[in-house]
């Protein structure tokens, strides 16, 4: 949604929506929402707010500063550790990851300078996905083809064979 807008203020009020969703009680939520039809099972859907407030920052005026990008990468990091709890997993190294994988992201899709600089920084500040429980697999996988991506050719090299050969393997191995 956030990538697609056309027109930010109307994403702002998409945003606004699902992040009031999330933080009221699931048993008033509409009916009818795919979505929320899912997330109505959860612990608590209030901690995916973090997400949503994340891609609101990429709404705001390019070009984005250090600290608008660490906030959407801080974001992503906690509604990763509100999927770990979801999942009665062992949550350290959680957020990291989530960082990690938000940081590779930024620096693959920003295109002005000094974004592109702040999200280095951002993924330099991370070690990567390390190993989680077996039920983040695929959160590895996501972080690790996307930073390898990130550090190697930019996003054509998510789509080389070697990319593919990297998912499998961090998905069997998880790391």
């Amino acid at each position: 949604m956030v990538r697609t807008a056309r027109e930010p203020m109307l994403a702002q009020l998409k945003l606004a929506w699902w992040r009031d969703r999330l933080a009221a009680d699931p048993a008033v939520w509409p009916k009818g929402e795919p979505l929320l039809a899912r997330l109505a099972q959860w612990r608590e859907p209030a901690g995916l707010g973090a997400l949503v407030d994340g891609w609101e920052i990429l709404l705001g005026e390019p070009p984005l500063g250090a600290g608008e990008l660490a906030a959407f990468s801080e974001g992503r990091a906690a509604a990763l550790g509100a999927l770990a709890a979801q999942l009665g997993v062992e949550a350290s190294g959680v957020p990291e990851a989530g960082r990690s994988w938000a940081a590779a992201e930024l620096l693959l899709e920003r295109g002005d300078p000094g974004e592109q600089a702040a999200a280095r920084s951002l993924l330099d500040e991370t070690t990567g996905p390390g190993r989680l429980a077996r039920e983040l697999r695929p959160l590895v996988v996501l972080a690790g083809v996307t930073r390898r991506a990130a550090v190697g050719r930019g996003a054509a090299d998510l789509y080389r064979p070697g990319a593919y050969f990297r998912a499998i393997r961090l998905g069997l191995l998880g790391r």
